[in-house]
């Protein structure tokens, strides 16, 4: 795995990747890489020639007081995590290299951005549109690769390359759970073992809304309440949100078929996401 840490050498290197015709994969992470992130290194293996992995936690997705300087970056580990996956590109940028002083330039996706966890983290999806045209840009990718975990990124996402006309095509891999329910996360790291319990609340939430929708309920208020009667039951969750959305636009929807069930809820300091694609 050839590890790349300038803009100029990943340029080239992409380049070199994709001569004859190779098809380039691109899987964006911030690092502490669980297994939600190797399924997608995974995709990327089975459907292209070589996968380009980024490690970057990107200060421009965070809030002034979010978890920017205690997010874990164990970036050995992470590398021998990608060695093992047969990774062949590894760009790991410093903050100076992506964001060199006097930038001014930043990409939005006016509206959207201000959706779901957009709400309550004004400027957080800012950063990630930015973030991601800059890796599309440097890195060329054929294919991204993202998790479904980040629905309303996705979705986001989506937009702009649509309207920026990116020649990227963006796959979605599922949500990699633990055994027990609980959507794998690198911030699942700071739950201490009361809160990686009471967590579980999330996710029994979701099953909630998908039982009552499999019974025939397809009310999205309905379904709503019912879904907050059991985050009630865990006092120790703090709702930020529990919504019933288009997939595509992430605007509520009355009826929930094929809809996107989405939540954030914060246990302790720790702010966690989840969600549930209706049918």
């Amino acid at each position: 795995m050839q590890i790349l840490r300038t803009i100029a050498e990943t340029r080239s290197a992409c380049r070199s990747a994709q001569s004859g015709g190779k098809r380039l994969g691109l899987v964006p992470t911030m690092g502490a890489l669980h297994e939600g992130h190797l399924s997608l290194v995974r995709l990327a293996r089975a459907q292209c020639d070589v996968v380009a992995v980024s490690i970057f936690v990107n200060p421009v997705q965070f809030g002034p007081h979010e978890d920017l300087a205690r997010y874990p970056r164990p970036f050995e580990r992470d590398c021998d995590l990608l060695r093992a996956e047969k990774v062949h590109l590894l760009f790991a940028p410093t903050v100076e290299e992506m964001y060199p002083p006097g930038t001014l330039t930043y990409v939005t996706v006016e509206e959207m951005s201000a959706r779901l966890c957009g709400r309550s983290r004004p400027g957080h999806f800012r950063g990630v549109t930015t973030v991601v045209s800059k890796l599309f840009h440097i890195v060329g990718p054929d294919v991204a690769y993202f998790g479904q975990k980040d629905a309303a990124q996705v979705a986001i996402l989506h937009k702009m390359v649509a309207d920026q006309n990116f020649p990227v095509q963006i796959e979605v891999g599922p949500i990699i759970r633990e055994p027990d329910g609980l959507a794998m996360s690198s911030r699942n790291a700071y739950l201490d073992p009361q809160q990686r319990q009471q967590a579980l609340v999330l996710y029994r939430s979701l099953k909630r809304v998908k039982e009552l929708f499999e019974k025939g309920e397809h009310d999205s208020d309905r379904l709503i309440d019912a879904a907050q009667e059991i985050l009630r039951n865990e006092p120790a969750a703090r709702l930020d949100y529990f919504e019933i959305v288009d997939p595509t636009t992430l605007l509520p929807v009355p009826d929930a078929s094929g809809a996107l069930v989405a939540l954030a809820a914060v246990l302790g300091a720790t702010r966690l996401i989840d969600n549930m694609l209706l049918p």
